[in-house]
């Protein structure tokens, strides 16, 4: 039974998957299984995955009905048989030592469930500096994750029971889906850092979902609406995470009567407005 198990899903991009997948096989630690599930790609992604599979024993490939990426990430899980997960988007790229520090990590620290990297942004071939305010965060992080999501998919190893616990990725959510899960285990567990960038981040491409949706936030807002209802939340971690929605529903509100969206501003208040007043 493979250690790690890889999660790449993939969607039309035949042209960066490979380099993903090299990514993995370049790994200086070896214990692992590569599970890359095609989301339903009309580009030639199968020609180009076929080759691999061939010649190492390590990559399997399906290819199902499009449903999205929760979707195709929470179907590797399924064919998976590593006690660990970690999760690769097809358009980035891992560093070679990337599973081998965080395996040591969790060796070492048998408590640790869940564990991310740093990384880098590479947008349209040239690498990005971050801003102060994009840094990275290590052990109870709650209140941070509410503010964005700076844990990137492709940094993360966790347990899969810890995954289980949380029924894995909300297949509902058609983006901000990581920003949910984070958000759901960062309320009860401590999420640990290798304060090192392992992983290269592309962005820039057309079909990044981050384009395609005019508001990221309300998906953020209705994670948070949807943890104030399932969970049972100690006083100071509820009162962050109202402050959080109140600022984030404010913003998006003047966004959309801006814009001139008032349908989806009187969807957004009804969602918000029993959160806020409270019982």
């Amino acid at each position: 039974m493979a250690l790690v198990s890889v999660i790449i899903p993939t969607y039309n991009r035949a042209v960066f998957v490979l380099k993903a997948i090299e990514s993995v096989l370049a790994q200086t630690f070896t214990d692992y299984e590569i599970i890359v599930v095609d989301d339903g790609s009309t580009d030639n992604t199968d020609q180009q995955v076929a080759n691999l599979v061939k010649s190492n024993e390590k990559v399997r490939y399906y290819k199902i009905v499009n449903q999205g990426v929760s979707f195709a990430r929470n179907f590797g899980v399924d064919q998976s048989r590593g006690e660990w997960l970690a999760f690769l988007d097809s358009d980035d790229q891992w560093l070679p030592k990337k599973l081998e520090k965080q395996v040591l990590e969790v060796t070492n620290n048998n408590f640790i469930d869940i564990i991310y990297t740093d990384e880098k942004w590479i947008r349209n071939g040239k690498f990005v500096n971050k801003k102060k305010y994009q840094g990275k965060y290590s052990g109870d992080i709650f209140k941070e994750c509410l503010a964005s999501c700076f844990i990137g998919p492709s940094t993360v190893m966790m347990r899969r029971s810890l995954l289980d616990k949380y029924s894995r990725f909300n297949i509902s959510y058609p983006v901000c889906e990581d920003y949910d899960l984070w958000l759901k285990i960062s309320l009860h567990h401590e999420v640990y850092l290798v304060d090192e960038p392992l992983v290269e981040k592309h962005g820039g491409h057309d079909d990044q979902l981050s384009t395609r949706f005019f508001a990221m936030d309300f998906w953020r807002i209705r994670s948070i609406c949807d943890l104030l209802d399932d969970f049972k939340i100690p006083r100071e971690k509820k009162k962050w995470a109202l402050e959080s929605l109140i600022e984030k529903s404010n913003i998006l509100l003047a966004g959309y009567e801006k814009h001139g969206r008032f349908e989806e501003a009187d969807e957004l208040k009804k969602m918000i407005e029993l959160k806020i007043k409270g019982p």
